[in-house]
Order: C-alpha cells, then structure tokens, then sequence
C-alpha cells in the first residue's frame, strides 16, 4: 500500500443465489446493481462504522451486527492486523429482495479493505472472511451470493472452494423485482419438513444437467435441467404472482425460471440479450397483473464481480 493511500471505494453488485437447482451453493453475479463501500485504514485496532445510506430503514452501525462490519472484524483476526478500519456503506440493493443485499455490502467492504493490506489477498482468500459476515444476516454460513460477488459470473461455492463456471458469452439473465419483501429467515422456515428421497435424486441430476450444459454451452440440457423441484413449490406460495411471472418467462422462450434467492424477486436464463429484453415486459405485466410494480435487469450470465472504483 501507498503510504498516502488510506481509503479506498469499492462496488459489488447484486446476484441470484440458488440459481433454482443449487440451493445454497450456485448463484450468479447481476450487473447494473449493487452496493458501494468506503473503507479509509485507521491507526486504533478496531472495525467502526461511520454511515449507513440508501436503507429504506436503519441498519446495525454496530460492526459485530453488520454484515461488512463483522467480516473485517474477521479479516482484522485472522491476518492479525494491528491497524483497524472505518466503513461508509452506500445501499442500491433492496432488502429482502433476493438479490444478496447483505453479502453486498460484506463483499464491497472486503475488496476495499484488501486494497488497504500491505500485502493485498486473492480473491478466494476473502472468501471466509466474507462467509462469516454473511453469517450475520442469514444465520447460516453459504457462499451462493457471495462468489458470484467475489469472482463474477456463474460460481459454485461450497463450504470451502469457490469454482466459476463457464458459460456462453451470448446468454443472459433476466431478474424482476416486485416491490415486496420477503425476509430470508421466513423464507427459510418455509423449508421445514420431510422431502422425499425421489426429489433429492431429481434436484441432483438437474444440477448435474445444468452444470453440464454451461460446460457445453449446450442449451438443451440446461433447458431440461433449470427446474427446481426440490425448494421452489414450498416458497413460490410466499410470493404474490410468482406463477404469473415464471410463466409469463417460460411463454418468452427463457431456458428455464425461478426464484431469485429466498425471493421474491424471480430470475430467468435466456440464449440472448435481445431475447431477455423482450421478455422484461412480459413478466413485469405479470406482477402487475398481480397488484405489484416491479424493476427488471437484464445481465449478461458472465458478468463481471466487485471492483475497486
């Protein structure tokens, strides 16, 4: 580090976690929205937090409750640092969107904070650090939001590994936003229960299906694999106009559609950007047809992850 750089800026943007047949391990990175960190390197040996902007309500400025907060407190631990960090967090992710509001603003808060080490980490490095911060929000330790974040593009993310998947330049995501909420922890209680083992063995081969298709870029076996037996009927009935907008995608010729996170915003796959933009209109119509205004945002599925600005 430059002896007179002490702060730095950086962006993350939002992303699908589950992506509907890997819950809780695949997710993909959204571009065009996202949340903005400050991190100015501080002499006391502490994680503070100065500003929170852009919440519809207020958030912990307490660092060990927020998300960006508790992951540098982590990162400030485990490298043993004996300087400390002060945060300024831009909100532009809605919360309880599904859109990975919270891994956000961790993974922005990392990537800054990295840039102000004397000897910066990888990208996978920040991954724990990231996985504790998380932790705060969800109450449970995945990385489905926070590798998209971390590395871009379409990420599997298991409990210790980050891996991006590849996938054709051409195809794209489109992600509809109704304006509700839903929070991650009821979504999450919605989940309780027994499943059959027949869905378990149906849920693995779609995944298998989809990563094989990526792999390929074969878009046949990725339209026979993106469907979600497993989670999606048991969330898509806390979701006003989920079936509306999921057909209304499907109808637009997507490669398959589903929940975007724990909801309620819904993401579909598309083999092009102008198939996609097509598409937003539709599935907007559809939630309003169930009483809700929305926003769209059509990505391409190689999108890039968080960067210093």
């Amino acid at each position: 580090m430059s002896p007179a750089q002490r702060d730095a800026t950086a962006f993350s943007p939002a992303s699908v976690g589950n992506a509907a047949v890997g819950f809780d391990i695949l997710g993909f990175a959204l571009a065009g929205v996202g949340d903005t960190v400050t991190v100015r390197r501080i002499a006391e040996p502490l994680v503070r937090i100065s500003a929170i902007r852009g919440a519809p309500f207020p958030l912990p400025l307490e660092a060990e409750r927020n998300t960006a907060g508790k992951a540098l407190i982590a990162m400030r631990q485990a490298l043993e640092l004996e300087y400390g960090f002060e945060l300024e967090i831009e909100k532009g992710i809605a919360l309880g969107s599904g859109m990975g509001g919270s891994a956000a603003s961790c993974v922005a808060a990392l990537v800054a904070a990295n840039a102000l080490l004397d000897t910066p980490l990888t990208r996978h490095a920040l991954y724990p650090f990231a996985m504790a911060g998380e932790e705060v929000a969800s109450g449970g330790r995945h990385g489905d939001n926070l590798g998209p974040m971390l590395l871009g593009g379409l990420v599997l993310a298991t409990a210790d590994r980050l891996v991006r998947i590849p996938v054709p330049s051409a195809w794209h995501s489109l992600v509809v936003h109704p304006e509700a909420v839903l929070e991650t922890r009821r979504a999450r209680d919605a989940l309780a229960g027994s499943y059959a083992l027949k869905d378990f063995v149906a849920q693995s081969a779609n995944l298998a299906l989809v990563l094989a298709g990526c792999h390929a870029g074969d878009e046949v076996l990725v339209r026979e694999g993106l469907r979600d037996v497993l989670v999606e009927p048991r969330r898509a009935p806390l979701i006003g106009g989920f079936d509306l907008a999921k057909a209304a995608a499907l109808d637009a010729g997507a490669m398959g559609a589903s929940i975007s996170g724990a909801g309620p915003s819904v993401f579909a796959w598309f083999p092009t950007r102008d198939d996609a933009l097509a598409a937003a209109p539709s599935v907007q119509a559809a939630f309003a047809r169930a009483g809700f205004d929305s926003q769209a945002w059509v990505s391409p599925l190689d999108s890039p992850g968080a960067a210093l600005l």
